[in-house]
């Protein structure tokens, strides 16, 4: 049974609720593992407050749907959140062909005031811009949290060889952390520049039913991809793996100390290690053969970032820079920062739409708010007179 229809059989439901596995299969089918994932965990969430008031889920009135929305507004779920719960609890009851309780007025006019009084800005990830927060990417230097640091600050062993390619190839790529983790060495394709690459992506988030798409990999992406699959001799499949690191203590022999020479808390220790040799110290890796999960990639990056202040790479942060700005950087940090230096590199909103294979302007235009305020006719002016 498909877990949608499973998920459905638990829920608190006040009639007969007459369930079609077909369509509920197709819709899974036509859907991606993520939003297949999305609606399961809605639902359960609904159902629970359901039970948790003695509320009916299915189907649900309006008033039910309402107050279930201003609960969860009351919890602190954002306008956008509150418009998921809205559709995931509407796309259950189509696919049970029972009426749509979302489409009451009542339920419209209650967003709405949360609207009103919530606003709808949504928080923006933290950027990871090639030179940091600067003017002009070609001329000024590196500052702040910066990609180029960040890449230079990595370790040359094996983690930090995938790390530095894991960086450079989401900064180049601007792809969102379910793709990143998609990639695989066969997506690799040649291109003009002998130096350079291409990046097949063959499905995205905009893209479910896989017509493709195709994305740049600067020469410095192709060695950093070189260096981190010789290092770990990835010939195809995943390209990013989990590398795990195991950390071995010297340890000396003992010579010529008998037994009766140390206290009763020693002796088990002792004899334990009388029969061993001596050893040094050493690292070893266990390589993964899956590739790493989405939800790893936020924090490899803030550890990456953690990691190069550590080695002095970000000179002008102090501690509490760094964990001020380490609370924003997540895995779209990167996409974020690629849209924000193509326009301060003077991209239009079409070139940017096409390089972050974006449909619709409107992420783009938010992302690129403040910069646009600051290069716009009054941030020019102000420049000139201050």
């Amino acid at each position: 049974m498909p877990e949608i229809a499973w998920t459905v059989t638990q829920m608190r439901a006040g009639e007969r609720i007459v369930i079609n596995p077909e369509l509920i299969a197709a819709y899974q089918a036509a859907s991606s593992p993520h939003s297949v994932r999305a609606l399961k965990s809605d639902l359960e969430a609904f159902d629970l407050w359901c039970r948790r008031t003695n509320r009916v889920a299915l189907p649900a009135t309006p008033k039910i749907v309402a107050d279930y929305l201003d609960a969860r507004a009351g919890q602190g779920a954002k306008p956008a959140s509150l418009g998921r719960y809205k559709a995931s609890i509407a796309k259950i009851h189509q696919l049970l062909d029972l009426k749509d309780p979302t489409q009451a007025e009542l339920i419209k006019l209650r967003l709405r005031a949360i609207r009103r009084e919530k606003g709808t800005s949504q928080r923006q990830a933290r950027p990871l811009r090639f030179k940091g927060p600067v003017k002009d990417v070609e001329r000024d230097k590196p500052r702040g949290i910066n990609v180029r640091a960040l890449l230079e600050a990595c370790a040359d062993d094996l983690p930090g060889l995938r790390d530095r390619a894991l960086l450079s190839v989401a900064y180049d790529s601007g792809l969102r952390a379910s793709e990143l983790v998609a990639v695989c060495v066969e997506h690799i394709i040649e291109a003009l520049d002998p130096e350079a690459r291409l990046l097949a992506i063959p499905r995205s988030k905009g893209d479910q039913e896989g017509e493709g798409a195709t994305a740049f990999l600067s020469p410095r992406s192709v060695r950093a991809i070189a260096a981190w699959t010789d290092a770990a001799s990835i010939r195809s499949g995943p390209l990013f793996r989990r590398v795990q690191v195991r950390r071995y203590t010297a340890r000396a022999a003992v010579q010529g100390r008998p037994i009766d020479s140390i206290s009763a808390r020693e002796i088990w220790d002792l004899r334990k290690t009388l029969s061993r040799p001596a050893v040094p110290a050493r690292v070893e890796y266990d390589l993964g053969s899956a590739a790493l999960h989405p939800g790893s990639i936020g924090p490899i990056f803030r550890a990456i970032v953690q990691r190069a202040f550590d080695r002095g790479a970000l000179d002008d942060l102090t501690s509490d820079d760094l964990a001020r700005l380490l609370k924003g950087i997540s895995a779209h940090s990167t996409r974020v920062g690629l849209n924000q230096d193509l326009f301060a590199s003077g991209e239009d909103l079409a070139g940017i739409m096409d390089a972050l294979r974006w449909k619709s302007p409107r992420m783009p235009l938010a992302y690129n708010r403040n910069l646009a305020a600051e290069q716009g006719a009054a941030g020019r002016l102000m420049a000139k007179i201050s």
